[in-house]
């Protein structure tokens, strides 16, 4: 019997996909080889809702395999499956379709599914949703860094995001259950540990025992010490408190790298967009970072064209980017998402205004990317190295500030970590 495995979107959804396949491996399952096998038996899909660009991918690709692999069972889950799964069910033909719930009942309903013959669609009102749903990796396929899930659901409700509303409130993972995955993920070879979630910040808000997400991390760190390096997916500003600057200081085991939503540098904007933080507090913390580590990492996500941003708005999240001089940018146009707060607002911004924003803040980004990278050309820095490329025949990696480079090299580098001199030359975009 044979498994393939797709997902869209965030890191969360790989951990999650990667979690779901452990059992079905543990039942004999092996991964399905296109080259030398005509179709899989499973077809897993973890899906995204968080634009309507994510929803299109969805369809497209469930649609894609159901041509292609006519005789597979195609199992759907994830954020678009809990938005609109009686569709993915009765219109796109998935035979088996949960949420952002019930995935570790997959394999069971799969048993069912070839017991009865019958669809199967499991669906939980979001609201129903307490508890956090315990999923284990031993020991991940694709990535030589490895993904931990600490969190789910998301207590912010953002005007423009589905998420709350498809994921849950808040959840948060029993924090010596993920200091047990981590040392099972370093034991089956991985070298550096992602942590991930919905909302990161959230951590630990739903336990008896007071515990932040900063508590989690020291907590990591003295229970881990054969960890090389810790790095996190993605942070809130609001998560930057005191304890974790401490830590930041303390620790090079933490990555130094951060990713941390702007989302707008515009006041008026943020405050429609219901982010928990003044632009000022944002700088000023980002300020305290660099002081503790001036060569630091840090990238960011900001939505152009949200409801009523004017010329004005845009240009100081235009500003507001260069003077942090974040070193990427991941530009994404705003995007209607039914049931949200924003979708109802009016003066919606016309597309081909969201598109020359997006233009003029990518080309920033490129420009403050290329600034970054050359403050290490011609340094040693150590790399881990991930994967092999064809096209450049060469190794990639990164190292611990999120720079990439490759490395022609006769001995298999894939894991390995390893001092390159840095130059332009060598380096690969972010």
């Amino acid at each position: 019997m044979t498994l393939l495995l797709e997902f869209l979107g965030c890191k969360v959804n790989s951990y999650e996909v990667e979690a779901i396949a452990q059992e079905f491996f543990d039942h004999g399952f092996k991964l399905f080889d296109s080259d030398n096998e005509d179709s899989p038996d499973v077809i897993i899909i973890n899906t995204c809702a968080v634009t309507e660009t994510s929803v299109t991918k969805d369809k497209k690709m469930i649609r894609h395999y159901k041509k292609l692999y006519p005789n597979a069972i195609i199992c759907v889950m994830g954020c678009y499956s809990q938005y609109k799964g009686e569709y993915i069910s009765e219109e796109l033909g998935a035979q088996i379709v949960i949420g952002t719930s019930n995935r570790n009942k997959l394999f069971s309903l799969y048993e069912k599914y070839i017991a009865t013959k019958k669809n199967i669609y499991l669906h939980d009102e979001n609201n129903s949703i307490k508890n956090y749903e315990v999923l284990h990796v031993n020991k991940f396929l694709f990535n030589t860094r490895a993904y931990v899930k600490i969190q789910d659901g998301c207590n912010n409700f953002c005007t423009y995001c589905l998420i709350p509303y498809i994921r849950g409130r808040s959840r948060s993972r029993d924090k010596d259950d993920i200091v047990n995955e981590i040392k099972t993920l370093i034991y089956n070879g991985h070298r550096e540990i992602v942590l991930t979630g919905v909302d990161m910040s959230s951590y630990g808000l739903d336990f008896k025992e007071k515990i932040s997400f900063s508590d989690l991390l020291e907590y990591i760190i003295l229970n881990v010490p054969n960890l090389y390096r810790l790095r996190i997916s993605s942070l809130e500003i609001s998560l930057l408190d005191d304890k974790f600057l401490h830590l930041l200081e303390k620790y090079d085991v933490l990555a130094n790298h951060l990713h941390i939503p702007l989302q707008s540098g515009s006041k008026e904007v943020v405050k429609k967009m219901n982010r928990k933080y003044e632009i000022d507090l944002f700088k000023e913390k980002i300020g305290l970072i660099r002081k503790i580590r001036p060569g630091i990492s840090i990238t960011t996500d900001v939505i152009v064209g949200f409801p009523g941003e004017s010329e004005v708005n845009f240009i100081e999240t235009y500003r507001s980017c260069e003077e942090i001089k974040f070193s990427k940018i991941h530009v994404f146009p705003y995007s209607d998402r039914e049931g949200t707060i924003a979708s109802k607002m009016n003066d919606k911004i016309p597309n081909n205004v969201k598109k020359d924003r997006v233009h003029r803040l990518m080309a920033l980004s490129k420009n403050l990317e290329e600034e970054y990278s050359k403050e290490f050309y011609g340094q040693e820095i150590e790399f881990l190295f991930e994967e092999y490329d064809d096209l450049l025949k060469g190794y990639k990696g990164h190292s611990s500030n999120y720079l990439e480079c490759y490395v022609q090299s006769e001995e298999n580098l894939k894991g390995a970590i390893k001092k390159v001199k840095f130059t332009k030359e060598n380096s690969l975009e972010f």
